[in-house]
């Protein structure tokens, strides 16, 4: 049975409540199949926490056939360590349309980093809150292909596989703090399930 509808702010605050995880930074994993909706969701909490700084899974080079943990060893070196240490991480995020990394960005140490992505919330994330986010299969398949395009179709199906084989054998959706439906939440508010 659903849980009554939450909003954003409401959840900004109890993330703040919790104890940092990564230096500073409370991290807030937000994870899911690709397509479920992550990104969007991310940004609303993003709007609620005053603009927390998100990185994204996207904003590293990962091929189509690569494992889904490709990006974790980048973000780590560019973002976590710094992080952790105190530091501000610099960060050059990947342009997937030009294929090239983008100028240099400095981020301080905030109160809460969220991380989106294919794996951000797996057994090694330092994440001190677990958001997952999930949708049925037709749906982030036609997102997917709105967003890369049909020419991607093959690619995107042999990444879903490998993906949701990387969830079984690590467990992620268990791990997770909040499950929220990717059809269902709005701009203003979500329902956890």
């Amino acid at each position: 049975m659903p849980h009554s509808a939450m909003t954003y702010p409401a959840l900004a605050a109890r993330l703040l409540a919790r104890p940092p995880s990564c230096g500073p930074a409370r991290l807030v994993a937000v994870d899911g199949p690709s397509g479920a909706g992550k990104s969007t969701f991310a940004g609303h909490l993003a709007e609620a926490l005053v603009g927390a700084p998100i990185v994204r899974s996207d904003d590293f080079r990962v091929p189509w056939d690569a494992d889904p943990l490709t990006w974790w060893e980048p973000l780590s070196a560019a973002v976590l360590d710094p992080l952790r240490a105190g530091r501000p991480a610099r960060l050059r995020r990947y342009d997937w349309h030009d294929d090239r990394y983008g100028p240099e960005e400095e981020i301080a140490p905030p109160p809460v980093l969220i991380v989106e992505g294919v794996g951000s919330a797996w057994a090694g994330s330092p994440a001190a809150h677990r958001i997952w986010i999930d949708a049925p299969y037709g749906v982030r398949q036609a997102r997917a292909l709105a967003r890369d395009g049909l020419e991607y179709a093959d690619a995107w199906e042999r990444w879903a596989a490998r993906e949701t084989e990387f969830f079984a054998k690590d467990g992620t959706e268990a791990r997770c703090d909040l499950h929220i439906d990717g059809t269902t939440f709005t701009p203003h508010r979500f329902s956890p399930r």
